[in-house]
């Protein structure tokens, strides 16, 4: 498997440089492919950033503002801050909502909070979210978490297959299904890409990857990461993007939010 988090999309840094921060981070890497622009229809998915004196700003993960001053992502997207920045003490970690990163837009200073589960319950439920509590609030209206057991109900009806899930992320972009790595490419911009589904476990929302069929435009890939992955066009996080196969073709796997382990570690950062 690979973790779809951290794609350092290039912005006022050369590749060569980017591949070598890359090479350096002890951290897993994810984008949505075969999508189109999101323009302003998702203005509460933002990206976690990085940003690098005299380098530039290099984006890390994707996740979604649902309460005023809450992030929510994926935990292997906040594990590896702390020791990244006790190795680089003069980089900051910031969030932006701003529909194309750039170095001169927006950002949010915040704490990152890893599930402390995290990775204790193996592939079947690795416990793979977490959020960032902002110091301030952005002028955004939040997006909503799923309520308990939305998946499960939608299963029991009999209407999972025919639900198109909606991906937003900020990650890398592939235009080829003829080619491997070379037909992946860099983005800076808030992406999103109709999804059909594929199976559900007790811990995983999958979902097809491939622009096929019917509903569907596509997938997710390095950079969304954490990004969420929205029940058709509502405003309800119903998984957030985990892990996909390698180069971002097939199945992605994605981190259900309404199951009771998920809700009971965000639940108590939203407040009474």
């Amino acid at each position: 498997m690979h973790f779809h988090a951290i794609n350092f999309s290039r912005i006022r840094l050369h590749r060569t440089a980017a591949l070598v921060i890359v090479a350096c981070m002890a951290a897993p890497v994810s984008a949505i492919t075969f999508g189109e622009a999101d323009g302003d229809a998702h203005p509460f998915v933002g990206s976690m950033v990085v940003s690098i004196p005299d380098e530039g700003v290099f984006q890390w993960c994707s996740g979604t503002l649902i309460a005023p001053q809450v992030f929510l992502t994926a935990s292997h997207c906040t594990q590896p801050i702390a020791q990244t920045l006790e190795d680089h003490p003069d980089w900051q970690f910031l969030v932006t909502f701003d529909s194309t990163i750039d170095a001169g837009g927006t950002f949010y200073t915040g704490t990152p909070h890893t599930n402390p589960q995290y990775g204790g319950g193996g592939e079947n439920d690795p416990h793979d979210v977490a959020v960032i509590v902002l110091d301030s609030a952005p002028p955004i209206t939040p997006a909503q978490l799923a309520a308990l057991g939305l998946l499960d109900t939608l299963k029991a009806a009999g209407e999972l297959q025919s639900t198109r899930f909606t991906a937003v992320g900020y990650g890398t972009e592939r235009d080829s299904l003829k080619k491997g790595w070379q037909a992946i490419d860099d983005n800076e911009t808030r992406q999103k890409a109709d999804q059909r589904f594929w199976s559900l476990t007790s811990a995983w929302l999958n979902l097809s990857m491939l622009p096929t069929g019917a509903n569907a435009s596509g997938g997710t890939c390095y950079g969304d990461s954490g990004g969420p992955v929205f029940h058709a066009d509502t405003t309800i996080v119903t998984a957030i993007v985990s892990w996909g196969r390698t180069p971002c073709i097939g199945v992605d796997y994605n981190f259900r939010v309404d199951t009771k382990t998920a809700l009971d570690f965000v639940t108590p950062f939203l407040g009474p």
